[in-house]
């Protein structure tokens, strides 16, 4: 009988565990145990899983129906697992350099209950070869197993959505593999029986790696590329997402829009393959030279609503202004690796007072990771700017007049706003 742990219940690892609780007896592990709390009360803060629903997997384990959903921050609760899926954060440092940390001490604690023929999963989003050369050796050490006699591996990257209800883990095919032909089938067989789209079996892990790291990269370059195109016709004076609209119009033209790009997956993926491409002596030209502009977006930003404000004869320096949301996208909470703090950032060097309004951040967690202070209350003062930098649906049709005065200007990031502004991307 399968008896399977997921071993972090962040946005990634909760609906994981929720689905495969449906069909199976699911241990959820975190170390946070104020997160455990939280979800054995039936919520999720992180908005992934309805309520509801799981309410309703928690049930069934209540109920003793085999199946179902366990919370808990207790390594004794996963001992008797035979499946192990670590789907912990793979970030990167302050020099952009992947930090591993948080897979290793993961790696350490399904080595301390890890036993004969059991297999570990990965999900967490790596260069290629780093589960086998990296997590492996940890497992062993720590289990004092040998791989592939003892136990076995397997790797099926994550392709969660944050946000995304209508691209729900079970609708997103998952790619597959196995530290052998025998396992990769096994590791198929088992997200093929609760994933709906489908599954695809890659031949081996570092194929299954590669291709998790380079989908982002390559969502990266193409962002990359319109907001440079942004950049070039804002100096013609030409409307950006008219143009693109326009070229739209071509079947095979991609739908890519101008943005600054955070997350926890396409702002820091191409760093792990640039990374593992430099260790083999080749150094990725198109894939770094992305990173750089979009990186740049939230100094540019910051100066394209200086400039606006100057033209209006707005004095910038001690003047007010409003960012609208905090978030790295819209209709969600995760602030991780947001590049709305890089606009704020930039906008307080001038001297500008910035206000950060975001219902959907949690201003403990702004504060905790960026030392700024947010409000989930809309502020009822009039300011000389107002950038729209996340396109939350409250935000979509808010009265902005109300907090105008009679020359502040508007700038907006995402494209959304119906009416006239000042500025877009």
């Amino acid at each position: 009988m399968k008896k399977i742990a997921v071993i972090g219940l962040g946005y990634v690892g909760l609906p994981l565990a929720r689905l495969f609780a449906t069909k199976n007896k699911v241990v959820g592990f975190d170390i946070n145990q104020t997160r455990i709390k939280e979800l054995r009360e039936g919520h999720d803060g992180t908005l992934e899983v309805e309520d509801e629903i799981l309410r309703g997997v928690l049930l069934k384990t209540n109920q003793n129906l085999g199946i179902g959903l366990f919370c808990s921050f207790d390594i004794t609760d996963i001992q008797d697992c035979n499946y192990y899926i670590v789907t912990v954060p793979t970030p990167v440092d302050k020099n952009n350099r992947p930090d591993l940390t948080p897979l290793y001490k993961a790696s350490e604690t399904v080595g301390k209950v890890l036993k004969k023929g059991d297999i570990v999963i990965y999900e967490s989003t790596v260069y290629p070869g780093a589960t086998e050369e990296e997590c492996i050796p940890v497992l062993e050490k720590t289990s004092g197993l040998k791989f592939n006699i003892d136990f076995f591996a397997g790797y099926s990257p994550e392709r969660i959505n944050p946000g995304d209800k209508e691209h729900t883990v079970e609708k997103i095919l998952k790619v597959t593999s196995g530290s052998t032909f025998e396992i990769g089938k096994k590791v198929d067989e088992l997200y093929k029986s609760v994933i709906t789209a489908g599954t695809h079996l890659a031949p081996c892990i570092k194929v299954a790696e590669a291709a998790k790291v380079i989908e982002n990269s390559q969502r990266d370059i193409n962002i990359a590329f319109v907001n440079e195109l942004a950049k070039i016709f804002n100096l013609m004076n030409i409307d950006t997402q008219a143009v693109l609209e326009a070229a739209g119009t071509k079947w095979n033209f991609l739908p890519f829009k101008p943005g600054l790009v955070g997350g926890h997956c396409i702002g820091v993926d191409p760093y792990y393959l640039a990374q593992r491409a430099q260790e083999f002596g080749y150094h990725p030209e198109i894939i770094l030279a992305g990173r750089r502009l979009n990186d740049s977006m939230g100094e540019y930003v910051a100066s394209q609503v200086v400039k606006l404000m100057i033209k209006k004869g707005i004095t910038v320096k001690g003047s007010s202004l409003l960012m609208l949301g905090i978030t790295f996208k819209e209709n969600c909470p995760d602030v991780r690796n947001t590049k709305i703090v890089d606009v704020i950032k930039a906008l307080k060097d001038y001297g500008i007072h910035v206000t950060i309004y975001d219902p959907m951040a949690n201003p403990a967690e702004v504060k905790n990771e960026y030392s700024l202070d947010t409000t989930t209350v809309l502020p009822i003062e009039k300011f000389d700017a107002i950038v729209l930098g996340v396109a939350h649906i409250p935000f979509l049709d808010m009265n902005l007049s109300s907090l105008q005065n009679e020359k502040s200007i508007i700038y907006d990031v995402k494209g959304v706003i119906e009416y006239e502004v000042d500025g877009r991307m």
